[in-house]
């Protein structure tokens, strides 16, 4: 039987790389799940930012050339950069597997079209997300009004569950992770 592919998506500050990291810690014994880690052209110093995602880091020029030669089962490009998910994937999506990847937008439709994909919606109230990007400091008052009045809307017929983290990130991490093992 083949596996699931579950993407997280939710507006900035909605806490997915929060729940990810930790549904990540939590069922990495679990063979039932593979956390697929993603090609990006960004150099490899920028893991050592705190929060930072662990990826693998690749010159446009070897992207290009992955690209060309098959080796993403979905690929995209976004804020300057190209994003891959390596086509080992489709192996563990092969072999049963729960495959989670941090997808874009972009490739839903693709993803849906080529594998049984759930997608797990992180939502959180918009004073919360505000609270929450005001916290990071990176951006004024008014960057985060306009990056909170983005709606960036799903495409349509995906199978979408939504997942609330709107109270502490234990409580969002157990809602994900109930989320991700009906999926299993």
């Amino acid at each position: 039987m083949a596996g699931s592919l579950v993407t997280v998506v939710g507006a900035s500050g909605a806490g997915k790389d929060t729940l990810l990291g930790a549904a990540r810690a939590a069922l990495s014994a679990d063979p039932r799940f593979v956390f697929a880690r993603r090609v990006i052209t960004r150099p490899a110093e920028a893991q050592d930012h705190p929060g930072a995602e662990d990826h693998r880091p690749m010159s446009e020029a070897e992207f290009g050339a992955a690209r060309a030669s098959g080796a993403f089962a979905l690929h995209w490009q976004a804020h300057g950069l190209h994003y891959g998910i390596p086509r080992i994937v489709e192996r563990d999506l092969a072999q049963g597997r729960v495959v989670v990847a941090n997808l874009s937008r972009t490739v839903l439709a693709e993803a849906a079209a080529r594998y049984r994909l759930r997608v797990l919606l992180v939502t959180a109230p918009p004073a919360v997300l505000a609270a929450r990007l005001a916290g990071r400091g990176r951006e004024g008052a008014a960057e985060i009004a306009l990056r909170l009045s983005r709606a960036a809307p799903l495409p349509e017929g995906l199978d979408v569950v939504e997942v609330a983290n709107d109270t502490t990130p234990e409580e969002g991490a157990a809602r994900l992770l109930a989320a991700l093992r009906a999926t299993a």
